[in-house]
């Protein structure tokens, strides 16, 4: 669980994931769905230094048996999802842990059907990632069609994922997301899944959205109330 942005285009002083939701703040809904999906069996949360204490103190209304460590982040989103791998690695090589979800705190409206398909198709396919269609574009010879928006979570074989890491860290790579560093040094994924990584698009949702303007929360507000 990605949550380690400032959140400066939200205008709200503090990290965007902070801000309150409907009786809530931003990352403890997320987390609280992530911790609903049946396959999760630990959360992940990478934190931006500093606000260990505040994201800690929210989330410990949430903490049962399901375990939910946090980590500091890096300076970019590979930096912090390399993080959370570390983390992970222990687990990812012993096999307990098979796939890996990666999704990001600010969009706290992602259902727990999203996770379940994600999942599945990693493990079918060695990587997942949520579209939708993007309308409305021009280009220079008028409107452009076949594009598609891409969504968290996501998801990847874990041992491909964390061999590709550990690979780009040697090498000082630093890529624009995960697909790109999987691309640059994916691996076969292992047992279970056969062939090289490939992706999988699964049907995303215009209701995941993404807070990054102080509108966006109150757009959140409102897909959440009742009726």
């Amino acid at each position: 669980m990605l949550a380690a942005g400032s959140g400066t285009r939200v205008g709200a002083g503090v990290n965007k994931v902070l801000l309150p939701l409907a009786g809530e703040s931003v990352v403890a809904r997320s987390v609280r769905v992530a911790l609903a999906v049946a396959d999760v069996s630990r959360v992940v949360v990478v934190v931006r230094p500093g606000d260990e204490s505040d994201v800690g103190t929210l989330l410990e209304p949430l903490l049962g048996d399901r375990e939910v460590r946090l980590v500091v982040g890096g300076a970019d989103r590979h930096a912090s999802e390399w993080a959370a791998l570390q983390v992970l690695a222990p687990d990812i090589a012993s096999g307990e842990v098979d796939v890996v979800a990666i999704h990001d705190a600010a969009r706290p409206l992602a259902p727990v059907d999203l996770y379940d398909a994600v999942l599945a198709a990693a493990r079918r396919h060695g990587g997942a990632i949520p579209v939708t269609p993007v309308t409305g574009l021009l280009g220079p010879a008028g409107a452009v069609t076949g594009v598609a928006g891409v969504q968290t979570p996501q998801a990847f074989h874990a041992t491909a994922l964390l061999s590709a890491y550990t690979r780009a860290a040697t090498d000082g790579f630093s890529g624009t997301d995960t697909a790109s560093c999987l691309e640059a040094y994916g691996d076969p994924p292992g047992p279970g899944v056969s062939g090289e990584v490939s992706i999988a698009a699964v049907p995303g949702s215009a209701r995941n959205l993404k807070v990054t303007y102080p509108e966006d929360v109150a757009l959140a507000e409102a897909l959440l109330s009742p009726g």
